[in-house]
């Protein structure tokens, strides 16, 4: 039996989703749990790694039972009955939203046809305290205006190796397809909204540490679109802080991604 889990957690909690040896992590949380279940220990595969700090509104990850684990649980063969079962033991920075049936191809990362990404920022003198952790804190001059363009520009077809924060092993293209960037203001309130059809290493908060520094004054424009031409590695641009990033979704088969932008964009 294949299993199908939809998980959000606060990335304050976690030293990012991967397993690691040093560190809490949301894979290792939940294998844990798991495993006191099913009486060992469960491999999970997710549909993309999340770095320590970032924060998941809708995680998709998979895990395999075998007919000798489905006949020892029992009852709990039932999707119907994990979500319960898991959320009673979990932290609750960590929560999973939806538990259902796979098929045998399915596979929370190789099925994805992409991922929306959003990025909160706060632009005001005083940051809300529910907002701490939630969103970048910025103050003094930010042009909105030059985000949006540029965020326009990111669209399409792009080779963002200028945007790649290498991770000792890069992949074979650093290619990848913005479906669409979408700028949202509503008062202090700025949420740069990402679709497309992977992601490289940091890249989101690459893209909007470099946008933000253009907005603020600090860098040319001309600059961030060379490093968007080029398609090489560059010095490491200012990066966005990761605790005002969201896995939004991770989109499979027909599923609708972010629709049509909102107006005004």
């Amino acid at each position: 039996m294949k299993l199908r889990l939809l998980v959000a957690y606060d990335g304050t909690a976690f030293r990012g989703f991967q397993s690691q040896k040093h560190g809490r992590t949301v894979q290792d949380t939940l294998e844990e749990v798991i495993a006191v279940i099913v009486g060992e220990r469960v491999i999970l595969h997710a549909s993309g790694r999340t770095d320590a700090g970032v924060h998941a509104l809708g995680q998709t990850i998979h895990f395999e039972l075998t007919s000798e684990q489905v006949k020892r649980i029992g009852r709990m063969g039932k999707p119907e009955r994990w979500m319960a079962a898991l959320n009673s033991s979990l932290p609750q920075e960590l929560r999973v939203m939806k538990v259902s049936r796979a098929s045998k191809d399915f596979h929370a990362r190789f099925s994805t046809r992409g991922k929306i990404y959003r990025y909160d920022i706060w632009h005001d003198t005083v940051l809300p305290p529910h907002l701490v952790n939630r969103a970048w804190h910025l103050f003094g001059s930010l042009d909105c205006s030059l985000i949006r363009d540029l965020a326009g520009k990111i669209e399409g077809a792009h080779d963002f190796r200028g945007f790649c924060a290498d991770s000792g092993s890069l992949p074979e293209s650093t290619v990848r397809t913005i479906r669409r960037a979408l700028v949202t203001k509503r008062g202090s309130s700025i949420s740069i909204t990402l679709e497309g059809d992977g992601f490289l290493y940091r890249m989101v908060r690459m893209l909007v540490g470099g946008m933000v520094r253009v907005a603020q004054g600090k860098e040319d424009p001309g600059i961030f679109l060379k490093r968007l031409a080029d398609g090489k590695p560059w010095p490491t641009p200012a990066m966005a802080p990761a605790h005002g990033l969201y896995l939004v979704k991770a989109l499979y088969g027909r599923q609708r991604g972010m629709g049509k932008p909102a107006m005004p964009r």
